[in-house]
Formats: structure tokens, C-alpha cells, sequence
């Protein structure tokens, strides 16, 4: 294990930077817990001469804990559900899954 994926176990372990989430499968009855890092950036869109501002919802996961994330497939943060939009994308180290989610 490099001292990188170390740092990022130690991160996602952490009860002040990550919080357990429920991933269930679109295409399975397979649903598991994982721990995430829940972002919330505004996202800018140019459409024609205008500009929108959006809230988004994006969390980090640990490719250990979901292997094969799918657009579909549902995130339960607390009581709110989340569905996954478009492709994960993972980082250059291959560890963590970026999901970008919208509400269920």
C-alpha cells in the first residue's frame, strides 16, 4: 500500500471528514455501506448570453469500498436518496470514485 492510499483510508475513516452513506445497485438487489465525503459546489452553466448558477451534489468514495459505481444506481445519505448522474470518474491515483448525484 503506498503512503498515499494510507492517507486516504485514514481520511475516509475519520468520523470529522467522512460519513457512512448506502449504496444500492440500479441493476441488483445488492446494496452495501460505504463512507463518503460529501461536497456541494456551485456549478456555473453558459447558456447563450446568460449564465446559471446550480447546487450540486457530489461526493468521494473509496474505490475499495464500490468497486463498479453505475449511473442509476442510489446513494442513501441519512434519510435522503441520491441517484447517480452520468459517469464516475476516478482519480489519477485510482483510489477514489468522484459521483456526481442528483436527488432521487
Amino acid at each position: 500500500m503506498s503512503v498515499f492510499a494510507a492517507a486516504m483510508d485514514r481520511i475516509f475513516t475519520h468520523a470529522s471528514m467522512a460519513a457512512p452513506a448506502l449504496w444500492i445497485s440500479a441493476t441488483t438487489s445488492e446494496e452495501r455501506p460505504i463512507r463518503i465525503i460529501r461536497r456541494a459546489p456551485d456549478r456555473v452553466t453558459d447558456f447563450g448570453a446568460g449564465r446559471f448558477v446550480s447546487d450540486t451534489t457530489v461526493v468521494d468514495v473509496r474505490v475499495a469500498d464500490l468497486p463498479t459505481p453505475r449511473p442509476g444506481d442510489v446513494i442513501v445519505i441519512g434519510a435522503e436518496s441520491h441517484v447517480i448522474q452520468g459517469e464516475p470518474l476516478r482519480d489519477r491515483e485510482r483510489l477514489i470514485w468522484t459521483l456526481d448525484l442528483r436527488p432521487a
